[in-house]
């Protein structure tokens, strides 16, 4: 497999010739020794001697988690297990790939006899961070079905649009959640099964734990083409109803290689711990595609929600060699008192679904010693861009293109423009479409031709490319602030203010101004030491800390303190819900 080419080679830049992935895994697996980290101190030559074949099938169960399963038996594989999830209760579950192996087979034919599925069929999957979510991932790949995942915060009528909108066959989901769709099925027409991962029956659903002591774990899985439909992540665009981004089962089984490899550094001696929900796409990439590509151990912790002293007790208790958290995560995590936790075996600490501040980065460094490798990338993409190992990191970049991108900063009318200048973050499509991006927006041919520009598919990002060729994030295109007619991002503001003492977090929108058309508005959420100061004074001290540290004009006219900021699951803040609140008052 790519992910696995030895370091030699890779500095030599000559492992990427045409290689098929799945004779790439076999040939590979049989030197784990060859399998270590990789200096990218050659970044252009690797960039511009990529080269990936995707053969015409591929399906990752078969090709790559089987495999490892074969290097297992064969006394090939360290002593890490596949999979290693706890709870905080005592209780504990590790499989090894041959255990996976077995167990997704009994799954698969559940899937295909008790549920009478078939390839091409759509399954939701609604559970929170337990063994099963795993298992329903591969067993839907074995089978061919479709798997489409859903945070468990859906609510009733969430997740009757996603069944009726995908017309799911099938729906697996836990006992919080079965009494939602008891109350919608008889309005879903192409449901016809129900399975429940429960201690307890429930009528008219199929227990899942029961079921799985009863079959059998011999199943052939599906011989899947790589272009066809692998996994659907319902996603919010700007306006309108979530849409459906499908992704086949080369742009994510494939194109997430380059995650594991490049981005997270991972080998089969290493234990990866990504805190993602599971109904946000960033469980696939380091849960589930990334890890497992490069034999590496998968480990999660059932949190009920994010709590710093558990995470950091995790940390400092198990072996976990490469951290994944959202940049809210970090935030708290710094907040919070460090000094009595070693990280003996931490080595490895990445960021995604935001921009990072880089007063954050900053102080996890301080306390741990460690960088933070800022990744990029979205629910119809793998990684964009990154900060790799051995490149120079600038705080607050997202570093530069994968090698599967060419990346490009556009004009309105899809020219690229020189360094320094902002515009959309672009992807180029044309002639040859990247192997790494999903396929299309099902059912829903408007909205998939409306991504693209040119030659270019665009992300819907602004951001600039300095002269080194590292790429800078500056907001949403609908979160740009456009002032006194200057266009001002969010996260350079949001950057400036954390630095100051009394700012634990922020969200700067726009808001409505009879001078200026629209001004900066910081949302904040204080530290408590400050909060028994005089607060008009305190806004007036963070106003000036802000014209100090960034372009005057930016500073935030408006500040309101507030307890909290509304975040989604996977921990991205909800500024599109501030914005709304501020317009919606004038």
């Amino acid at each position: 497999m790519l992910a696995l080419v030895n370091t030699q080679m890779l500095l030599q830049a000559k492992c990427f010739q045409r290689l098929a992935i799945p004779s790439v895994v076999r040939l590979l697996h049989k030197d784990y020794k060859s399998v270590t980290p990789q200096n990218f101190s050659d970044y252009e030559s690797m960039r511009r001697d990529f080269k990936l074949k995707v053969p015409e099938y591929f399906n990752f169960a078969h090709d790559v988690l089987d495999q490892w399963t074969n290097s297992e038996k064969a006394g090939k594989k360290p002593s890490n297990p596949a999979f290693w999830w706890i709870n905080g209760k005592g209780e504990e579950v590790r499989w090894s790939f041959e255990e996976l192996g077995s167990l997704s087979r009994k799954f698969a034919n559940i899937l295909t006899e008790a549920c009478a599925l078939k390839r091409g069929d759509r399954v939701i999957v609604i559970l929170p961070k337990i063994p099963e979510w795993w298992l329903a991932n591969v067993a839907c790949l074995r089978t061919g079905t479709v798997m489409i995942p859903g945070t468990t915060q859906l609510t009733q009528n969430d997740v009757l649009y996603r069944l009726q909108t995908a017309k799911a066959k099938c729906i697996i989901t836990n006992e919080e959640l079965a009494p939602a769709v008891d109350a919608i099925a008889s309005k879903c027409e192409d449901l016809h099964s129900k399975l429940i991962v429960s201690q307890n029956p429930r009528e008219g659903w199929g227990n899942l734990k029961e079921m799985m002591k009863h079959v059998s774990d011999t199943h052939t899985c599906v011989k899947t083409k790589h272009d066809e439909l692998m996994a659907i992540y319902f996603t919010s665009g700007t306006t309108g109803s979530p849409k459906m981004t499908g992704h086949t089962h080369s742009s994510y089984g494939l194109g997430l290689s380059i995650n594991g490899r490049f981005w997270l550094d991972l080998t089969p001696s290493d234990v990866m711990w990504n805190t993602a929900d599971t109904g946000w796409a960033k469980s696939a990439w380091s849960s589930v595609f990334a890890p497992w590509t490069q034999g590496a151990c998968v480990f999660t912790h059932y949190l009920p929600r994010f709590e710093s002293t558990d995470i950091l007790e995790t940390l400092s208790k198990f072996p976990i060699s490469v951290f994944c958290s959202a940049p809210t995560g970090y935030r708290m995590l710094v907040q919070d008192d460090m000094s009595s936790y070693k990280f003996k075996h931490l080595k490895h600490c990445v960021s995604a679904g935001e921009p990072i501040n880089p007063e954050v980065t900053e102080q996890w460094k301080q306390r741990t010693g460690l960088d933070i490798y800022e990744g990029y990338g979205q629910t119809e993409t793998v990684l964009i861009c990154g900060n790799f190992k051995g490149m120079k990191i600038k705080p607050g970049s997202m570093g530069k293109p994968s090698p599967a991108f060419d990346v490009k900063i556009l004009d309105a009318n899809g020219n690229v423009l020189p360094p320094g200048q902002e515009g959309d973050i672009g992807i180029r499509v044309l002639p040859d479409r990247p192997f790494g991006l999903f396929a299309y927006y099902v059912d829903d041919p408007t909205k998939t031709a409306s991504t693209l520009r040119g030659n270019f598919y665009i992300t819907g990002d602004k951001g600039y490319m300095d002269e080194d060729g590292y790429f800078w994030f500056v907001a949403r295109a609908d979160d740009v602030i456009l002032s006194s007619g200057y266009r001002i991002g969010p996260f350079e503001v949001e950057s400036a203010l954390i630095e100051h003492p009394a700012v634990v977090e922020s969200a700067v929108v726009s808001s409505p101004d009879a001078l200026r058309g629209e001004v900066v508005k910081a949302f904040i959420v204080l530290n408590p030491e400050y909060k028994s100061h005089d607060q008009e004074q305190l806004k007036k001290e963070i106003q000036e800390h802000v014209k100090k540290s960034t372009a005057p004009y930016k500073y935030p006219r408006k500040i309101e303190f507030i307890q909290e900021l509304p975040k989604t699951i996977s921990g991205k803040i909800k500024r599109k819900e501030l914005k709304k609140k501020e317009w919606g008052t004038i």
